[in-house]
């Protein structure tokens, strides 16, 4: 059985737009290959960092809401760690009926802002 994901990843601010986009369809390329089904995106842009990472002060903000096995998850994180230009990576697990009812209403509101 599915479970429900969230995962935020902050890319380098030094690409580009083109490189930036790209970067952003191949993680998602790389979460549908391993079994996942990407609900709804957050598109954050460029913020500041809490503290400096990799001598960065800002980084490109994007969240995706997913389900998937857990077995992909490996891959995914993998992929994370070997691209230079992902600076940090979280994934958020959504378990119980609460959890899903609160990953439901933001991936609905993620996907509404994006329209």
């Amino acid at each position: 059985m599915s479970k429900h994901y969230e995962t935020m990843f902050i890319l380098k601010p030094t690409l580009t737009e083109e490189e930036t986009v790209a970067q952003i369809d191949t993680i998602k390329a790389i979460i549908e290959k391993n079994g996942g089904e990407i609900v709804a995106t957050e598109d954050m842009g460029t913020k500041q960092l809490a503290y400096e990472i990799e001598k960065h002060k800002r980084g490109y903000y994007f969240v995706a809401y997913f389900k998937g096995e857990p077995s992909g998850i490996k891959e995914i994180e993998r992929n994370y760690r070997i691209n230079e230009n992902v600076i940090r990576f979280i994934f958020i697990k959504y378990e119980n009926k609460k959890e899903i009812a609160a990953w439901t209403k933001m991936s609905e509101e993620a996907a509404k802002k994006a329209n």
